[in-house]
């Protein structure tokens, strides 16, 4: 008996949209659904994003703690208010806001990590003893939420080479990298550290990794 090919599940279903003002612009919020968890995703939108040129981009993994409540331990909350700001300022960008909390161990786990970390685990090490990956994210949940909008080019605001790879591998063209860097402060130093010493993020402006590699 012949065997029937099936469709492969889709990862994500949209679900709607709707106007959302903020204290930066007036994006246009969309919403999706993935099938396979029932964590709803969403993404930020402005301007015309249909113009083939390379679209400024953030792919930014829920923070609750620092999005929502401002906790200094990361540089989260910051960053997502920065890069709707430079996208406002622009004009024109997406952002991504994934359901990954606590780099895909969950909210409840991330907390444990933290108590992991005050008794002197670091970031990764919190993870690892939890039993999880270091990072265990899911980007390519990434391709159909840019489909959605026919974005092949993006300039990436990151510190994350993960995410780069990510993208070039969905064959999403990464035309340049905009750092984010802010927020560095006494209570998550060591957190930035180790994510640029244990996880390859690039904690240098780009300006000053030019001029080092450019030095004899």
């Amino acid at each position: 008996m012949q065997a029937t090919a099936t469709a492969s599940p889709a990862l994500l279903d949209y679900a709607t949209s709707c106007t959302l003002p903020t204290p930066w612009a007036q994006f246009t919020l969309h919403a999706w659904v993935e099938p396979a968890t029932g964590k709803e995703h969403l993404a930020m939108a402005l301007g015309d994003l249909t113009t083939g040129e390379p679209v400024l981009a953030r792919i930014h993994s829920e923070c609750l703690t620092g999005d929502v409540m401002f906790s200094q331990r990361c540089d989260c909350g910051a960053q997502l208010e920065g890069a709707l700001q430079r996208i406002a300022e622009e004009g024109r960008g997406i952002l991504l806001y994934l359901r990954q909390e606590g780099r895909g161990i969950g909210l409840v786990n991330k907390i444990r990590a933290y108590r992991l970390q005050e008794a002197g685990a670091d970031t990764v090490e919190a993870n690892l003893q939890l039993g999880f990956h270091a990072d265990a994210r899911n980007y390519e949940l990434c391709r159909p939420m840019l489909n959605q909008f026919g974005i092949q080019a993006v300039r990436l605001m990151t510190n994350n080479p993960r995410k780069i790879d990510a993208l070039t591998r969905l064959g999403i063209e990464v035309a340049e990298r905009v750092p984010l860097l802010v927020n560095r402060n006494v209570f998550n130093d060591s957190y930035l550290n180790t994510k640029q010493a244990k996880l390859g993020h690039m904690m240098t402006p780009l300006a000053e990794a030019i001029a080092a590699r450019a030095e004899p």
